[in-house]
């Protein structure tokens, strides 16, 4: 990872907000756990913790992932040291996701002990969680278009599906590689059957808006890093639904 200073944090350094002792220590014990012997029940355990344990602003706070994306990061907090302190679920709303960050825990090791998306933070500020298994949204293997005859009902997401920082992280995202006047809506396909009902994001997002097939490709899939893993979306040409797409 590359690093980066992309802000002045001068403003929270006194910030003296610590975690739950009880959930720092539980998350320092399991760091101490090695990578081959973490099972399921050690991700459970650490994604119940992690939130809302203290954790150590790292000194260089921002890096660059292979991913191209940025990260906040954090790790396990010293013994018998002074230490910036951070708790990742009271740092959400006012200073992590207005950023854009996501959050890697103790990239000074050989591996990180975990990287949260965007939208895994996202998924956590709606949800208080980071992963969601069961949820309206479409089935990610089911179909990415609409069918010529298919009924939908057409609408806009709301704060508590795409809370507006995620808008404006998304907006500025794809302005920056030249997908200009993003819009989005939020379709409901079955929506006459409760048991099958599902829903979709939809982006006024097309291959021919790029050079290659390729470029449409990386785009629609860096949409997902900003989104909980569990959204379903898609891309659509602008004029194929009468007044469904709004500005993102």
């Amino acid at each position: 990872m590359s690093t980066i200073h992309l802000f002045d944090d001068s403003n929270n350094a006194n910030d003296n907000r610590l975690g739950d002792l009880e959930k720092t220590i539980i998350i320092n014990n399991l760091m101490e756990v090695p990578f081959d012997e973490r099972d399921e029940l050690w991700r459970d355990t650490f994604l119940n913790n992690i939130a809302e344990c203290t954790l150590k602003l790292a000194e260089t706070e921002v890096v660059v992932g292979p991913d191209g994306f940025p990260y906040f990061q954090l790790e396990s907090v010293p013994k018998d040291q002074n230490f910036q302190a951070f708790v990742i679920k009271n740092r959400l709303k006012d200073f992590v996701l207005p950023k854009g960050f996501g959050i890697a825990i103790n990239t000074q090791n050989a591996n990180p002990d975990w990287v949260f998306t965007y939208g895994d933070l996202v998924n956590y500020f709606l949800n208080d969680e980071f992963y969601t298994d069961q949820s309206v949204f479409s089935q990610k293997n089911e179909q990415t278009t609409i069918g010529k005859d298919e009924e939908i009902l057409v609408g806009q997401p709301s704060e508590t599906i795409l809370p507006r920082h995620v808008r404006t992280q998304l907006r500025e995202f794809l302005d920056y590689y030249g997908v200009k006047n993003a819009k989005i809506m939020l379709i409901a396909r079955n929506y006459k059957d409760e048991e099958k009902v599902s829903q979709d994001l939809v982006f006024n997002i097309v291959a021919n808006q790029f050079r290659t097939e390729k470029e449409f490709t990386n785009i629609m899939e860096a949409i997902g890093w900003f989104l909980p893993r569990h959204y379903s979306y898609i891309g659509l040409d602008e004029f194929a639904i009468e007044n469904g797409f709004m500005p993102l």
